[in-house]
């Protein structure tokens, strides 16, 4: 062989060092891109705008506020119980509905209804909510998230998709800030 032909110990080390490290970038590059496009490739790219049944109109009698569950729509197989949400529903005249996310605008604690005083009160700190999700006394900034909610065949149906954080100062989707 030729000086020119053969491989030296440096070249060789080089070459076994440049296809490692290719290897090992495609496998780490693998699940990262799995991940970014896992969305997209599961049909659920706006799973989180689809509208969740919460049950018949005839179960939230006119002028009470009951307690409902839904399965949020936007769920991975992985999930188990997390994906049973919790909402207040209040049905204030034939087919007019507020629900209310059970999260207390302050630190997310779970709010709890007291029919007799017409309030939402949180137990952590103290917020106190009016029955229409408007904000009473305490820490909490704003009124309970609204989810926008609608009546289609007799079914009270919401969109569960999209919940700010504590105290952001974003408006529920589909509605304009009052704010200035």
């Amino acid at each position: 062989m030729t000086s020119e032909t053969m491989l030296s110990r440096r070249g060789l080390l080089v070459k076994m060092g440049i296809l490692f490290n290719g290897l090992v970038t495609a496998a780490l590059a693998v699940p990262i891109v799995g991940y970014i496009f896992s969305s997209l490739t599961r049909g659920r790219a706006d799973s989180y705008l689809s509208w969740v049944s919460l049950g018949p109109v005839s179960d939230f009698p006119e002028g009470e506020t009951r307690l409902a569950t839904f399965r949020n729509a936007d769920v991975m197989p992985t999930d188990g119980k997390t994906v049973d949400t919790a909402c207040w529903v209040r049905r204030m005249a034939g087919d007019q509905f507020q629900v209310f996310a059970v999260n207390c605008m302050h630190l997310g604690c779970p709010v709890r209804w007291f029919p007799q005083s017409g309030l939402f009160m949180c137990p952590c700190h103290g917020g106190v909510y009016y029955r229409d999700g408007s904000r009473a006394s305490g820490p909490p900034l704003r009124g309970l998230f609204e989810y926008p909610s609608k009546v289609q065949n007799g079914v009270v149906m919401i969109q569960a998709g999209e919940l700010p954080t504590p105290n952001a100062s974003l408006a529920p989707v589909g509605r304009e800030s009052s704010c200035a």
